[in-house]
């Protein structure tokens, strides 16, 4: 969960790229600013560079714009990441680009579901499984699968604090609290 600086952050970004003639399409927003954490987490010296008070802001921003000039970030990006700078902020940019990412899901009508399988699903099942969950939602989802053995087989989506266990392992609990005589 993101901090409410975070979210302050994101939610300001968002504002911009949502804006009526904004310059900056939302998914390419999305893609440069995963862009931007992906450089400053692969880099060591980068961020030590970016999080030392000795070095002075505009030094920062020089660097930081010959490698965004790489990537072809935007002009919005660049100076989004300029505040983070000058604000002491740039050490929580994948905070802010996650915040964002969800605060943009939002505002265009998507739910996120993260979806656990015994193994990997086929294409055509989770193609089946987004248009379920999207009907059962009445939003268009985004899908976030990962694996866990233990389920043994079915699938469980998780859309924020709604469980849809379609798990073996789901199964066979139910089964053993209605042989205990428990409510299900």
């Amino acid at each position: 969960m993101a901090s409410a600086v975070a979210n302050r952050y994101a939610q300001a970004l968002v504002d911009v790229v949502m804006a009526p003639g904004s310059p900056l399409k939302p998914e390419d927003a999305v893609a440069q600013l995963r862009a931007v954490d992906a450089i400053f987490q692969e880099s060591l010296e980068l961020r030590n560079a970016m999080l030392t008070p000795a070095i002075q802001n505009s030094r920062k921003r020089a660097v930081l714009a010959k490698l965004l000039e790489r990537t072809g970030g935007s002009t919005l990006i660049r100076n989004f990441t300029y505040v983070l700078i000058d604000h002491r902020r740039i050490a929580i940019i994948g905070e802010i680009r996650e915040a964002f990412e969800l605060q943009l899901d939002e505002r265009l009508g998507f739910a996120r579901a993260e979806v656990t399988s015994a193994a990997p699903l086929d294409p055509g099942v989770g193609v089946n499984l987004e248009a379920e969950l999207s009907r059962l939602t009445g939003k268009r989802m985004r899908l976030r699968f990962d694996v866990d053995p233990a389920l043994l087989g079915g699938v469980v989506a998780r859309i924020g604090s709604t469980v849809y266990d379609g798990s073996l392992r789901g199964e066979l609990r139910q089964l053993a609290k209605k042989l205990a005589g428990q409510p299900g």
